[in-house]
């Protein structure tokens, strides 16, 4: 009789406890803190209107935001007059190399505009192993957090190497069944390059095939949609029909009408996705805010169909008299809309490094060469990373302010060097907060903030970080509105930005009074139905 009376009570005991602590904590409670950031204008990543308040952070939580009691503190942090944000979230980023690589795995160029989280796996290129490369990430750590995407262009390459046909049945089914592994160990989704070779070759049906298995793990499709000047309309629309066969969320990358004959067709493209998104489906873009883009000479200037198989073969083309004559054709028509080689500059040359930062027409001027054969020869010799001066200026400031549209930068991370690379690795978010926002006032600052933070976790599905709200990740940047602001130049890009007093990933600082701190706390970010399928 005692024993039952013991253990009944006991019992009670126990239902009693867990009823308290299922409580909510009193008003009054006292929040412990590693970090406090004092009455700071907090914009939370919401969109919504700024309040002043605290952040406080324990470990590598946001523990509490706003107004509330404070207990034990080890470190506070004087914000007045400062923004207090979340991280930005790159949707579109090209580090699957250098995130895991000794020299770039700090991801500087990242962390000093702001941003605490990449995603990789983009335009359809990057690792299929996905759990081979998040624990490589894990390993030895990273500056920023790193999500991947599953790149289809290198999973067909994995199947069938550069061919360009339709896979084999059971070429289909191996891709299936890699896509199907890679979404249980954790990618975010899919991504396509469909102007880049192999991506291309890959006909809608078997988009929709491997879009489908995605689907089945929650996962987006994120598309460099296969033409961005005058066939724009037509690709959006297959990227819409993948999304809608498929079930499954469509992200369009870089979103933009390429081309000065081109200019304004890309508002007439986001009309076309707001009627989807009227009609049910999820469609997202993202934008980097300039008016130039940047890729290989090769995809720019040379057809698709030509590049298959690889340079040699591409050599053996040109060197026909009917192919070659054909591709010649189609390489100045493409150069004859960018100036005749004006807007095309060299960025990157191991053929000729001190061609970098000319133009095509520069260096067919200093040669006496057409542009044509210009590029003709870095073609034939290994090829160049080139900037391609594309866009309106106008159409830039009307797609941020959409509010589906997020920032991204399409970019890498990058220690300084001879080459003259696009200024969107240095200076993406910094530019979109302190140019556009901030000096232009394109858009409110908390609407920026948003399409850098909250949106891009709402596209990618991504409950734990984007905004400022206890029990996420403390993923948070500090900065004064008067100072932050883009450096890097297209003349002069391996600037960092400038203005950030203070960075925190995951609770450690990465940034402190303005001061890289060497920390690399970013970790491999696993998507939910990696955790399901154990």
């Amino acid at each position: 009789m005692r024993n039952s009376l013991t253990l009944l009570f006991i019992t009670a005991l126990s239902v009693l406890v867990s009823a308290l602590q299922a409580q909510p904590k009193p008003v009054d409670a006292k929040i412990d803190a590693d970090i406090l950031l004092e009455q700071g204008t907090i914009h939370d990543g919401s969109g919504g209107e700024p309040s002043v308040g605290d952040i406080a952070i324990l470990g590598d939580k946001i523990v509490a935001v706003g107004k509330f009691a404070v207990g034990k503190v080890g470190q506070r942090i004087d914000c007045r007059g400062l923004v207090i944000a979340p991280g930005c979230i790159d949707l579109h980023n090209h580090s699957d190399r250098q995130i895991v690589a000794t020299g770039t795995r700090a991801n500087i160029n990242y962390l000093t505009q702001g941003c605490t989280t990449i995603v990789t796996g983009n335009c359809g290129s990057g690792p299929v192993d996905v759990a081979k490369y998040y624990d490589q990430i894990d390993a030895a750590g990273a500056g920023t957090n790193v999500a991947h995407l599953l790149a289809q262009g290198s999973l067909r390459s994995r199947v069938m190497e550069t061919v360009r046909r339709e896979p084999t049945d059971a070429e289909l089914a191996q891709m299936l069944e890699l896509a199907n592994k890679a979404m249980q160990e954790g990618a975010w989704g899919m991504s396509t390059g469909l102007i880049y070779v192999p991506s291309s070759y890959a006909n809608t049906d078997e988009l929709i095939a491997l879009a489908k298995v995605v689907s089945q793990h929650g996962g987006i499709y994120a598309s460099h949609i296969r033409n961005e000047n005058t066939e724009l309309l037509a690709a959006i629309d297959e990227a819409i029909k993948i999304g809608r066969q498929a079930k499954l969320p469509v992200h369009i990358s870089h979103f933009k009408s390429s081309g000065r004959n081109c200019w304004g067709l890309v508002r007439v493209a986001a009309k076309l996705i707001e009627k989807a998104r009227e009609q049910g489906q999820v469609v997202t873009a993202d934008q980097y805010p300039y008016i130039a883009s940047s890729t290989s000479l090769d995809a720019t200037v040379i057809p698709a169909w030509a590049r298959a198989g690889g340079r040699k073969q591409l050599i053996q083309r040109l060197d026909d008299p009917t192919e070659g004559k054909r591709i010649r054709d189609l390489m100045q028509e493409s150069l004859t809309r960018k100036d005749n080689g004006a807007a095309v500059m060299i960025a990157r040359c191991t053929y000729n490094p001190s061609w970098v930062g000319l133009s095509v027409a520069d260096i067919a001027k200093q040669l006496k060469k057409s542009p044509l054969e210009v590029s003709e020869l870095i073609a034939r010799n290994g090829g160049a990373a080139i900037v391609n001066f594309s866009m309106s200026e106008e159409d830039v400031r009307h797609i941020m302010q959409i509010p589906w549209v997020a920032t991204a930068s399409d970019g890498r991370a990058y220690l300084p060097g001879p080459d003259q690379p696009h200024p969107r690795s240095y200076g993406t978010f910094a530019r979109k907060l302190g140019h556009y926002a901030i000096r232009e006032r394109v858009l409110p600052l908390a609407k920026a903030i948003r399409s850098s933070t909250g949106l891009p976790a709402e596209i990618l599905g991504m409950k734990n970080r984007g905004l400022l709200k206890a029990g996420y990740f403390a993923d948070v940047i500090v900065f004064a509105e008067a100072n932050f602001i883009d450096q890097a130049k297209f003349k002069d890009p391996h600037q960092y930005s400038t203005g950030l007093s203070y960075v925190f990933v995951n609770g450690t600082p990465a940034l402190h009074r303005g001061h890289v701190t060497g920390a690399l706390a970013g970790r491999a970010l696993r998507h939910e139905s990696a955790r399901a399928a154990k």
